[in-house]
């Protein structure tokens, strides 16, 4: 069977939902996935122990505060947090962000509650 490629429109997927801090699946990438949040305000602290996390802001700014001090991305730029390295994102404006990390992962690491969210995919 061919498969028929199709490419996957970033910003078409981005008009698609406004829920912030709620991953969207876009796509799969060996054991993998895309995703696209919107963030604005600030998320929790937390870690990844078994995995490191990169964010790529699309639109906005977004500040990873980081316990040794503060990375701040804006549209086009991005930054791998390094496993077991605690983090909370920040975005004063609405921002886009694209994730990519290890399928399952749980967007608040270690800190569990009540933002927890699995991806949805779009």
């Amino acid at each position: 069977m061919t498969h028929s490629p199709v490419p996957v429109n970033v910003a078409d997927k981005l008009s698609q939902f406004s829920d912030l801090w709620s991953q969207k699946k876009i796509a799969d990438v060996n054991d993998y996935e895309v995703k696209l949040a919107k963030m604005k305000g600030e998320f929790v602290w937390h870690t990844h122990e078994d995995t490191d996390e990169l964010f790529l802001v699309i639109s906005g700014r977004l500040t990873i505060q980081l316990r040794d001090g503060d990375v701040v991305l804006g549209p086009g730029e991005l930054f791998v947090v390094p496993r077991d390295v605690e983090h909370c994102p920040v975005a004063d404006e609405e921002t886009a962000v694209l994730l990519l990390e290890p399928a399952g992962t749980l967007n608040t690491g270690d800190a569990g509650g009540p933002r927890s969210k699995a991806p949805e995919a779009l």
